[in-house]
């Protein structure tokens, strides 16, 4: 079971290095596919079921919808791959930064301890599904921000990839 995290840790580093080295939206697509299955199961491994299978709907989709449609907007002629040289750097270089977080979290690795969501002590319920709960209770406000802020997002991924084909958001 280690080595299954551990693989699953290992490919969301490197769907996010994926996603980051921009190589271009069409294989950004492919990295953040990566990122998003291997956290969630990264989540199934600490017991958090359910939150991982609602953070699957979100991710593959809501989130990943939106990405398509404004790849397809953003049409590349050329499209870089990830065997070009800009890529690569891009590659190493947040490769290394990964290497020395690693580094850094080896020498103060003590310091963090990570548990399940199993209950403890007199408590019944689990404590991802009580979160679940109380987020629904209580978090209407944070719904609403959230919201708002996917919007704004949405609004500002499809003007920065307008380009000079005026894109999805035309003047009038």
């Amino acid at each position: 079971m280690m080595k299954f995290v551990l693989f699953l840790g290992l490919c969301f580093v490197l769907g996010g290095l994926a996603v980051a080295s921009n190589p271009s939206p069409y294989y950004g697509v492919v990295g953040l596919v990566v990122a998003s299955i291997a956290g969630c199961g990264w989540l199934v491994s600490l017991g958090v079921s359910f939150v991982s299978l609602v953070l699957v709907m979100v991710y593959l989709g809501g989130m990943l919808v939106v990405f398509v449609y404004s790849v397809s907007l953003a049409a590349d002629p050329y499209p870089e791959a990830w065997a070009d040289w800009g890529v690569v750097g891009y590659g190493f270089g947040m490769g290394l930064v990964v290497m020395v977080g690693v580094a850094v979290a080896g020498v103060f690795g003590g310091l963090v301890e990570a548990g399940t969501v199993d209950s403890g002590g007199l408590l019944v319920v689990r404590h991802d599904f009580s979160g679940v709960a109380m987020l629904y209770s209580w978090g209407a406000g944070l719904f609403l921000i959230g919201g708002w802020g996917l919007l704004l997002t949405l609004f500002v991924v499809l003007e920065l990839v307008r380009g000079l084909s005026r894109g999805a958001i035309r003047a009038v």
